[in-house]
């Protein structure tokens, strides 16, 4: 498991007045810094560590998103209501529901 493969962020942090490190495969854990660049150092080397020490205690390593494989497809249940309304938006545009809903999706 390569460490450098996550998704990582930084960003500002108001209530700390400094750039936080965050990792989205590992929500738990943060790093704050003066800059936005040792925020990310800072976070990168934290994941390190938990990573090894996940792997030296058998615990299962999150995969990281960029390696996952994705189908297109996924499910959602809405109102049934909401369903009529998309329908005949879908209709009303010459297009399939599936087509409208992933151009909602994608804005």
């Amino acid at each position: 498991m390569n460490p450098n493969h996550y998704t990582y962020q930084v960003t500002w942090s108001p209530e700390d007045n400094e750039h936080i490190g965050l990792c989205t495969e590992f929500p738990s854990l943060s790093w704050l810094a003066p800059t936005p660049e040792e925020a990310l150092t800072g976070i990168q080397q934290l994941v390190r560590e938990v990573v090894t020490n996940m792997q030296d205690n058998g615990e299962a390593i999150p995969t990281p998103l960029a390696e996952k494989n994705y189908s297109g497809e996924f499910r959602v249940r809405i109102p049934s209501i909401v369903h009529r309304a998309l329908t005949m938006q879908a209709a009303e545009q010459g297009v399939s529901l599936n087509r409208l809903a992933s151009a909602k999706l994608a804005s």
